[in-house]
């Protein structure tokens, strides 16, 4: 409900003023329309001159120059050309800074119908087509990747970083009763500063993240609109067009979102795990968001360790084959995975984790076999090994046993023999006995390629006779 100071009538719907549209009209300079009036009666303006400064006017009239200044600030210029109207420009983002002083200074003493005003004004500026993308453009080379084409500068900035400022003041401000702003920063609204998110400029998407955020913490009715609209981004992102410039930011909302969940997890959340987090590991551009992403899907498995087992087969299931870089970003997200996972739910997973362990600890790439190795740098990793290690050192002997023998790189090559003594000192028995099941398996494959290469020979012999 709003709250009414005294004396004040309670406004009927048709006394709050109309949608500022652009470049509609105000007074003049030296023109004061009377405060009872609304952005849809001022006189019309026909060009963007100064208007007086907060202070220089009565505390009668700063309400109505709030609203002229809100309707100067709606004129749109173009700013692909900087010698085009730069007078003009420069007078609107002069009363674009003092909007946001006079905001910050006395938002609480302005009426909840202009700060409304307000908020059609920020659409107006930055609710607009976006352009394309850098590696859409005809100029872009053919196959470009997009991680290389240089970052876009939005021509408007100036302008648009001033605005997003005056919108995050008001989000953020004490001043702001959610039950009054609910209905000027609506679910539309949202959603138009979602679809924002693919802008190329990431100092736009920057202050859009902070926007969002202190919007789902502050609102509680957008919630639910806010998880669904960013799932929906991110399954066009993975099904569709595997293109979209903000996948970072919108995963850094997330893990602040998933941060705060209750537990037990709801269902709803367990599945945004399993059919969004997860299958964005498969993404070719994962480096560019992949810090985000591990740290939602370490902290799903912070909230509830039982998900440890379900982010490990997800994992396991989009493993690269032949990208090594990805490797090593895998690697260390499945070890942040370990760090937070409990005995039982390691027993689930060890076996298919550890094939995949020891195939990377023979990796000919030095890098992703230093890494596979490092596992045995956390104690509790180590700890979790040592209780199951008469299933793990079966898995990981044969490995370590062909490094020792024959890996190229002699860091790898020590790492592995400092794994191999911890095998031994936390059961050399078993160490033993890994052993002896080796050399029996080479000794049966050298039989084998025994009795390959006698059947090879009989066969040429044969054919040597006929002919």
């Amino acid at each position: 409900m709003f709250k009414f100071r005294k004396g004040q009538r309670k406004r009927s719907k048709s006394d709050i003023p109309d949608a500022v549209v652009n470049g509609s009209g105000t007074a003049g300079p030296g023109q004061a329309p009377s405060p009872g009036h609304t952005l849809s009666s001022l006189p019309r303006m026909t060009a963007v001159e100064p208007l007086p400064l907060f202070k220089d006017v009565s505390k009668s009239e700063r309400h109505t120059l709030f609203l002229r200044k809100l309707q100067l600030c709606c004129f749109q210029f173009d700013f692909t050309d900087t010698l085009k109207s730069a007078r003009q420009k420069e007078i609107k983002r002069q009363t674009l800074l003092e909007l946001v002083d006079f905001i910050q200074s006395g938002m609480s003493k302005i009426p909840e119908a202009y700060l409304g005003e307000m908020i059609k004004m920020v659409g107006i500026n930055i609710f607009r087509p976006l352009p394309p993308a850098a590696h859409e453009s005809a100029s872009a080379p053919e196959g470009a990747d997009p991680e290389e084409v240089e970052d876009y500068m939005e021509p408007s900035w100036q302008h648009l970083q001033i605005v997003y400022e005056l919108l995050l003041r008001y989000v953020v401000s004490s001043d702001t009763e959610t039950k009054v702003a609910k209905r000027y920063i609506d679910h539309s609204f949202v959603l138009k500063l979602l679809d924002l998110f693919d802008s190329e400029d990431s100092r736009e998407r920057e202050y859009l993240k902070m926007v969002v955020h202190r919007i789902y913490g502050k609102f509680v009715v957008h919630r639910p609109c806010i998880r669904k609209a960013i799932n929906i981004i991110f399954y066009r992102f993975i099904y569709e067009t595997e293109r979209h410039s903000g996948v970072g930011e919108l995963l850094e909302i997330m893990g602040s979102i998933i941060n705060g969940f209750t537990v037990p997890i709801k269902e709803e959340h367990k599945l945004f795990l399993i059919r969004t987090l997860i299958p964005l590991h498969k993404l070719k551009q994962l480096s560019l968001y992949h810090q985000q992403l591990s740290y939602c899907m370490v902290q799903f498995v912070d909230k509830d360790y039982k998900l440890g087992d379900i982010v490990v087969r997800g994992l396991l299931k989009y493993w690269p084959l032949i990208n090594c870089q990805k490797e090593v970003l895998f690697l260390g997200e499945l070890e942040e995975v370990l760090e937070a996972m409990q005995s039982a739910e390691f027993q689930l997973c060890m076996v298919p984790m550890f094939r995949q362990i020891a195939r990377c600890v023979n990796n000919p790439n030095f890098q992703v076999a230093e890494r596979a190795l490092f596992f045995w740098n956390s104690e509790h990793i180590v700890g979790l090994i040592s209780q199951h290690r008469q299933v793990v050192l079966p898995i990981m002997f044969e490995a370590l046993e062909k490094n020792i023998q024959s890996h190229w790189n002699t860091e790898v090559h020590g790492l592995t023999v400092n794994v191999r003594k911890m095998f031994v000192e936390m059961d050399s028995a078993l160490v033993e006995e890994c052993e002896r099941q080796l050399q029996e398996k080479e000794a049966m494959a050298g039989e084998v390629e025994e009795q390959r290469e006698m059947k090879w020979k009989k066969l040429e012999e044969a054919a040597a006779e006929k002919g």
